[in-house]
């Protein structure tokens, strides 16, 4: 990069940049095999068969990543019936199966994602969520979204600790 100088004349001149000084990272990049942590992919027989291609979750270190959970009644794959506190619990349901098969709790959820296909459903699922975590409380944004798959109306997701 170029920048101007200013000379005895008062014309300016483009003198030539000096090149930059050895760049120092703020921290090494990440390698799990340097850490000693791998990633594991993992399937929870009690939730069923995905049917897409995603894991129920993935575990780093002791960090545990759980894909949404829509409100599937047990491994038949059906949608519970009723409205959205019936969806918010079976959600909540099916993301506590995960979590116990992974190795982890709803007392090991540090934050979760939920995404509503309507924001006037709030209330209700504050209601739901709020019964279902009771004192453990974690870190949650809840957001709309345009469209769910099979057009659920709430998709619950979260990153939890591992025990």
């Amino acid at each position: 990069m170029l920048r101007p100088v200013q000379l005895a004349s008062r014309a300016l001149r483009v003198a030539p940049r000096p090149p930059p000084t050895t760049r120092l990272l703020a921290r090494p990049p990440f390698h799990t095999q340097s850490r000693n942590m791998s990633i594991n992919r993992i399937m929870v027989a009690e939730a069923g068969t995905p049917v897409a291609p995603y894991s129920h979750a993935v575990a780093l270190g002791d960090t545990l990543y759980v894909s949404g959970q829509i409100p599937t009644v047990g491994k038949t794959g059906n949608i519970v019936e009723g409205g959205i506190r019936e969806q918010v619990k079976e959600s909540l349901t099916n993301l506590k199966v995960v979590l116990d098969g992974a190795g982890s709790g709803i007392d090991r959820v540090l934050k979760t994602t939920v995404f509503l296909s309507d924001m006037n459903n709030f209330t209700a699922m504050n209601e739901v969520y709020g019964a279902f975590f009771g004192d453990a409380k974690p870190a949650r944004t809840a957001i709309q979204v345009a469209r769910l798959p099979r057009d659920v109306m709430v998709e619950i997701e979260c990153v939890a600790a591992l025990k």
